[in-house]
């Protein structure tokens, strides 16, 4: 399989015919790797396929077959793919452009889905963000992934332990324990964010510290990324709710709606998450604040202190010859008497006042 250049923006693509597929992102695997689980209620077979010339499209099949790509750099595979499934050139380029925004689009025997995929990291604080491509037929579904992971783990260990309900569904149903299992990954997420929100605002108000303004800096960042993937997914269920497609049928639907619903909850929670981290900005300003506040209240208390006490060195440090406290003997004891009375003086009112 020919691997092609890969670009790194779609703004590269400038000026190349609608249904160009060229690869644009980054490459996360080396090889394009194709994996078949076709099952129905009494059947289950799962194996690699190789090349693209073993492929088979399950047409009148009595199972259901899912094909599981990963490598979206490999354009040839999934022009390969495209003329095998006959699938829509524009379908094939939205694919391969590893920058789309979630969405859905019907065609007359296919439904493309797209999603995106984010992984958090709670230790180092950083998202990846990564293109989930779904396309669903009468009796098969593709699912394109650029990087291979445990993300369909849970479906597919479904399936194997299953032989009831989920095995004796569609390709619809599938599809929707997919799309359900991506939406649910945020609740994961959510849950993370709770964990490190909590005990950041508990380290804020204790003692802040620049490494708390980069935390604080990295999650604003990373919530742009989980915005961008999770607010068109309205869009995408709402579309597949109103399809009259006949690939998903109305008891699909019913679960379709609880998907829904889950999204909304996610959306909310990451508004509430918002908000919570720009106010972790506004509590840490707040309190370099009133840190640097008790700083100058000390060092004003302290100026407040020696003001009169350098009034007095400063009138008997004049060298005025008629000054007839010079001559006494007793001067330099009586100073410093009255400067330390005068400094005691005030520390004794500035702790009636609570100031100290």
């Amino acid at each position: 399989m020919t691997q092609l250049q890969s670009l790194s923006s779609s703004s590269e693509k400038f000026g190349l015919a609608p249904g160009s597929v060229i690869h644009v992102g980054e490459r996360l695997e080396t090889t394009g790797k194709i994996k078949l689980i076709e099952f129905n209620k009494d059947i289950l077979i799962e194996r690699e396929i190789k090349t693209v010339s073993e492929l088979i499209p399950p047409k009148d099949k009595p199972t259901v077959s899912w094909f599981s790509i990963t490598g979206l750099h490999d354009v040839e595979l999934i022009e390969q793919l495209g003329k095998e499934f006959t699938i829509h050139q524009l379908v094939l380029e939205d694919i391969a452009n590893t920058h789309q925004r979630p969405k859905v689009e019907e065609f007359d025997d296919i439904i493309f889905i797209v999603l995106r995929v984010i992984r958090f990291d709670a230790e180092s604080l950083t998202f990846d963000n990564e293109q989930f491509s779904l396309i669903l037929g009468s009796n098969f579904i593709l699912t394109f992934e650029e990087s291979e992971s445990d993300l369909l783990h849970p479906i597919i260990r479904r399936i194997q332990n299953s032989r009831g309900k989920f095995r004796s569904q569609g390709a619809d149903y599938l599809s929707y324990s997919i799309i359900d299992l991506v939406v649910d990954h945020y609740f994961l997420i959510e849950d993370s964010l709770d964990e490190i929100v909590e005990n950041l605002e508990d380290q804020l108000l204790l003692s802040p510290s620049p490494d708390m303004l980069n935390t604080i800096q990295k999650l604003k960042r990373g919530m742009i990324f989980v915005r961008r993937a999770v607010s068109p997914l309205r869009e995408v269920l709402n579309g597949l709710l109103r399809s009259e497609s006949d690939l998903i049928r109305d008891t699909t639907k019913v679960y379709l709606r609880d998907v829904y619903d889950h999204t909304i909850r996610v959306a909310e929670g990451l508004d509430t998450y918002r908000d919570l981290i720009a106010g972790l900005l506004e509590i840490y300003l707040s309190s370099l604040s009133n840190k640097m506040n008790e700083v100058m209240k000390v060092l004003t208390v302290f100026a407040t202190i020696f003001i009169p006490l350098t009034f007095l060195a400063g009138v008997y440090g004049m060298n005025f010859d008629y000054m007839p406290e010079l001559k006494w003997a007793w001067s330099y004891p009586v100073f410093w008497s009255v400067s330390l009375a005068t400094a005691m003086s005030l520390l004794i009112f500035f702790r009636h006042k609570k100031w100290l």
